[in-house]
Parts: C-alpha cells; sequence; structure tokens
C-alpha cells in the first residue's frame, strides 16, 4: 500500500495533529510539497499533502481561506499541513471551519517537526512501497517461470491469476478459449471472443481494456512476435493493476510469448515432417509414410482421412451466380465476423490461407485429432479425419466466407476442393479427388466443393464452363447460320435424333415430318460438318454442345 494520511499521523517522529477531515485519512499521498504561495494550483498535479505556515496569507480571513482551500481541493490535493508556531501560534479557525466544510485534512504541525521529515517520510514510504512492488514482481517471475516449464501456460495462468487476485485466459490463433483460471472464468472468457478476434487483426504487440459484461476490469494482450498474433491472454480484475501486478502481467506476456515462438518452431518442424509423409503418400508408399509419421500422425492414417486442397484464386469474372450459404452454428458466425474484420483490416501478404490453416488447427487441437497440413507452393494441402472437428471446421469457414463476401469483390479468395473419405492405399485417388472439385470450385464460383458432390451429381452443370460454351457455339455455328437462311432446321433435327439415338421413325414422328427428310437433313449436316455421324465420338461432341447451348 502507498502512504496514507493516516500512516503519516501514526507516525510515532512526526507527532501531527489532525484538526479536520478525519474521515478522509486513507487518502494515498503521491508526494509532500511545500509552498508558500497564494494561489500554489498551477504548480500541483494531484495527491500532494501541501505543507504550509501561511506567511503570505491571513489564515484568519474566513473568505480568503474558503476560496484558498476550495482551491487545493479543485486541484487535488489531498491534505494541507499548517506548521503551528511559526506565523500562527495554533491553527487558526477560519482555516479549520474552511477545511471541515470541504472535508479536506487539515493536519497541525508541531515546531519540532520539520517540514523536511515530512517529505523524508512520504518518500521513505514511496520507495518502500516501490521496492515491495519490485520484490514482490520479482517473486512472481520466478513463479511464474516455474510454472512455465514445469505445468506450461495452465500453470502460469494459475500463478497470474493468483497474483492479480482475479481470472486469466488464454486464446487460441482463432479466438477460442484455451484454458482459465481459475476454472469458473471460463464463462467469462467466452463473452470476450468476438474482441479477441479484434484483437488479433491489430499488428503485434496489441493490447485493449475491454468491458466483459460483468463488474470486472479486463485487459486483453496478444501473445506472439509475428504479424499476426498466435494467441492472446486476457486478465479480469476488479480494479486496475497496481505495479506488482502489472510485473506479474508482464512476466506472463513474456513467458507465454516465448512458449509460443517454441511452439512455432516445433510447428515448423512437424510441417516438414508432414510434408515428408505426404510425398511418400503420394509416391505410393504408405508403409514407409506411416513409419515416418510414428505417433505424430499415425492416428491419422489409421483412420479414413480427407484430402483437402486449397486455393487463394480470383473470383471468377464471367458473372457466375455465387450461392450464399447462411452461417450453421455459433461458430461457423463467429469465422464469418473474423473473416469479416480480416478484410476490413487487410489481410496483408499472409492472406486466407493462414486464416484457414489457424481456424483448422484450432479445431484439431481442440478436440485432440491429429491434422497434417502442408504448405504446397501458393496453395495449402490437410489430411483431416473423416467427419472430425477440423474437416467441419473447414466447411463452416467457408460457409461463413461465402456468407461474408461481395458479389463484384476483386480480392484474391479461398477456393477448397475436398476429397471422399480415403485410406493411406488411395491417397493419390484423394489426392486428384481435391485436384478436381477445386477445379470445379473455381469455375463455379464457389469456395469450397467436394468431390462426393460432384461424383453423383449430373455433369451438365459442368458444362456451364465459359470454354465449354465457347467450343459448342463454334460446333454448332454453320448448323445455325445454315438454319438462319430459312432453308431448313437442321439444329432441331439434330437434336430430336440424337435424343431417339438415331432412330429415324421415333425422330421423325417427334418433328412432324417424313422420315426420307430427316435422312436429308441429317446428310446436310454431315456435309456442313465434315464430320460422320456415324462416329460416336462426334455425336457425343454434338450433343454436348446442343446441352451446353441450352443451359
Amino acid at each position: 500500500m502507498p502512504p496514507t494520511l493516516a500512516s503519516l499521523v501514526h507516525h510515532s517522529a512526526l507527532k501531527l495533529g489532525v484538526r479536520a477531515g478525519e474521515q478522509h485519512l486513507d487518502t494515498p499521498v503521491r508526494w509532500a510539497h511545500v509552498s508558500e504561495l497564494a494561489d500554489p494550483v498551477p504548480y500541483m498535479e494531484g495527491g500532494e499533502l501541501l505543507l504550509m505556515t501561511a506567511l503570505k496569507l491571513d489564515a484568519e480571513a474566513p473568505e480568503e481561506m474558503s476560496r484558498y482551500v476550495k482551491r487545493l481541493v479543485e486541484a487535488g490535493v489531498v491534505g494541507l499541513g499548517f506548521a503551528v508556531g511559526v506565523n500562527y501560534d495554533d491553527v487558526p479557525e477560519a482555516l479549520v471551519k474552511a477545511a471541515k466544510d470541504e472535508g479536506l485534512p487539515l493536519l497541525a504541525v508541531p515546531p519540532r517537526t520539520p517540514f523536511i521529515a515530512i517529505s523524508k517520510a512520504v518518500s521513505a514510504a514511496i520507495a518502500a512501497e516501490q521496492y515491495k512492488a519490485v520484490t514482490s514482481g520479482f517473486a512472481a517471475q520466478r513463479e511464474l517461470t516455474k510454472q512455465a516449464l514445469g505445468s506450461g501456460p495452465e500453470g502460469v495462468l494459475g500463478v497470474l491469476a493468483a497474483q492479480v487476485d482475479g481470472w486469466a485466459a488464454l486464446y487460441d490463433a482463432s479466438g477460442a478459449v484455451v484454458a482459465t483460471a481459475p476454472d469458473w472464468a471460463g464463462r467469462r472468457a467466452a463473452r470476450l471472443t468476438g474482441e479477441v478476434e479484434r484483437l488479433r487483426d491489430r499488428p503485434a504487440p496489441a493490447s485493449a481494456v475491454v468491458e466483459s459484461g460483468s463488474d470486472d476490469r479486463v485487459e486483453l494482450h496478444s501473445i506472439g512476435t509475428g504479424r499476426r498474433p498466435r494467441a492472446a491472454l486476457a486478465v479480469g480484475t476488479a480494479a486496475a493493476l497496481g505495479t506488482a501486478e502489472r510485473y506479474a502481467l508482464h512476466s506472463a506476456i513474456a513467458l507465454l510469448t516465448l512458449t509460443t515462438e517454441r511452439s512455432r518452431a516445433l510447428y515448423a518442424a512437424e510441417q516438414r515432417i508432414g510434408s515428408a509423409v505426404l510425398r511418400m503418400l503420394l509416391a505410393g508408399e504408405p508403409d514407409h509414410a506411416r513409419a515416418v509419421a510414428g505417433d505424430l500422425y499415425g492416428a491419422l492414417l489409421d483412420a479414413p482421412f480427407r484430402m483437402l486442397i486449397a486455393d487463394a484464386a480470383a473470383p471468377p469474372k464471367n458473372g457466375t451466380a455465387r450461392p450464399v450459404a447462411a452461417p450453421s452454428s455459433g461458430t461457423a458466425a463467429l469465422l464469418a465476423e473474423a473473416v469479416t474484420g480480416s478484410r476490413e483490416q487487410g489481410a496483408g501478404p499472409a492472406g486466407p490461407l493462414p486464416v484457414l490453416a489457424d481456424v483448422v488447427e484450432s479445431a484439431a487441437a481442440r478436440s485432440g485429432e491429429a491434422l497434417l497440413v502442408v504448405p504446397d507452393g501458393e496453395r495449402l494441402v490437410l489430411l483431416a479425419v473423416d467427419g472430425g472437428a477440423a474437416a467441419e471446421a473447414c466447411l463452416q469457414y467457408a460457409e461463413a466466407l461465402e456468407s461474408t463476401r461481395g458479389e463484384n469483390s476483386s480480392e484474391d479468395e479461398l477456393v477448397i476442393g475436398f476429397s471422399a473419405p480415403a485410406g493411406p492405399i488411395a491417397a493419390v485417388s484423394a489426392y486428384k479427388q481435391a485436384e478436381q472439385a477445386l477445379s470445379v470450385a473455381r469455375r463455379r464460383g464457389r469456395i469450397l466443393v467436394e468431390h462426393e458432390d460432384v461424383a453423383t451429381g449430373s455433369v451438365l452443370p459442368l458444362l456451364g464452363d465459359d470454354a465449354v460454351r465457347a467450343f459448342a457455339d463454334g460446333l454448332l455455328r454453320a448448323l445455325r447460320d445454315h438454319d438462319a437462311t430459312g432453308r431448313g432446321d437442321l439444329v432441331a433435327s439434330l437434336r430430336a435424333w440424337l435424343s431417339r439415338h438415331g432412330q429415324w421413325d421415333a425422330a421423325a414422328a417427334d418433328l412432324g415430318v417424313h422420315r426420307h427428310t430427316l435422312r436429308y437433313r441429317m446428310r446436310r449436316v454431315e456435309e456442313i460438318l465434315g464430320r460422320s455421324l456415324d462416329d460416336p465420338d462426334v455425336r457425343m461432341e454434338l450433343w454436348l454442345a446442343l446441352k451446353a447451348t441450352s443451359i
């Protein structure tokens, strides 16, 4: 505790007497200052004990004392010490009354107590308080370091919460709560995920004081040294932190940052192992891949997994309509907020791929799933447990991104291809499926496409691609030019004949013409196109061209 007026009054060597303001003696004193000015207010900062002899004041004038004391109170002076036996034998009644009216503590300083003694007492108490704060901070730092080495982040949070007499919470890169101390703080911490997301989008180091919806005063601090913080720390207390508590907080931030940076180094090593595992899988060597994966990725290779390929590509410019999917859960809504926030703040060189990696890695970490994340040039390849939390987080992230992006966005956007469930032996097929789904997603202007949706659906939507339409228009142009002259209806006749699998009578009946007329028209089609309708490949191309131009 800093020195107070009460501690000075109880100081045996000072022998100060209280003449007014007894109810405010517990007020902290920042400094003791001597001034005989008629108006010392311009030289006050607030929190001082002002010492005076009334050398230039008429301390017996009620109006003058009332104005004087009122000015001191307005300036934040916490107490007034009056030297007895210098200019006045006792504290004048006018000054006592003015101090009582304003509630300002008035201390009588006896003749044998020099002002310098009071100043030294205040200075010594302040120094003792600062020394106590520093030593307490060092003790907290030692305990925090011990916990960081022995128990990890959870131990650090426990010590920090005790030091600040409050609670602490750690968040991962996606804004999800990783750990809290004490355990009851989980609900309070969960209410701050939106604030953590906004803090994450600011350059590190970043901090903020936020309202938690309770009586807590909460400070948020980013953790990490990179462009995008890897974690965040929340500390909730009933009042503003003191010096000792601030030391403990800064020590905890430093230790958590070191832990995070060490984790990043381990993460880089894991990525290199994951890259080797992926190369072996794609080289058709699942046994070698399993041996290298060991305990790190072994569980992932023992269960059906999904292969995901993510790419950051410019959005389509052909006006393709984009379906908008509403977020299906609170998690997806939160992801949408994160996506919107990152765009508003500017994703910079990191782009959407690191955000996706953060989302799926955080989901996998919370559920205890194995996850393989491998940067592949400008793309990202992931192996995630089929039906697991990481795969679901990716789907929700894509839904959130779909629901928040603009119709005419010109920025690079995320495109994701999902394979069907597979195992190590079928890794090559899964990779091809993910690439195919990625290609379809890009053509359709979608964020994410699953290979199963493409494989079980109709091929007709694939014909909506601009390149396919251009091919179809070129193939049928000569027939349409012929029909435009009014010399026949070759395109309609071709469609009818192909739809009836070359059955002359049925196709002629559909057209309402004689079968010889239809035969003549099909010969004209062959002459104009220079291609034989007996060739199944020609018939297939013509049928697809007719379907593409009708979409």
